[in-house]
């Protein structure tokens, strides 16, 4: 079985025992986390949201609170002396999907 979730403005692929990063998300870790923003079910019998799938629920783990790589942000104008440097690491959060329920 798995499912289709919506956290942080994207969606994820998920099914039972498997690890993502998402955006940020409030917690410390080891503590569990429901998402309950569940787009598609699917397995045996598939389940499609309009837009959410009712009584649907993912329980994930909070492994770790991460940050991405490092990406470098540089503004230029060409003969101007306009030259702007600056990077960002975005804050990530690393969860593990321990079950995933449904309304039936």
């Amino acid at each position: 079985m798995f499912a289709v979730i919506r956290t942080g403005g994207k969606q994820y692929k998920v099914q039972k025992d498997d690890v993502v990063k998402v955006e940020k998300l409030a917690g410390d870790a080891g503590s569990k986390v429901e998402l309950d923003e569940v787009l598609f079910v699917g397995g045996d019998k598939a389940t499609i949201g309009n837009p959410l799938v009712k009584g649907a629920k993912v329980v994930a783990e909070i492994i770790a609170q991460d940050r991405g790589p490092k990406i470098t942000v540089f503004k230029k104008k060409r003969r101007q002396n306009y030259r702007r440097k600056k990077g960002h690491r975005q804050d990530l959060t690393v969860l593990r999907i321990k079950d995933i329920k449904t309304a039936a």
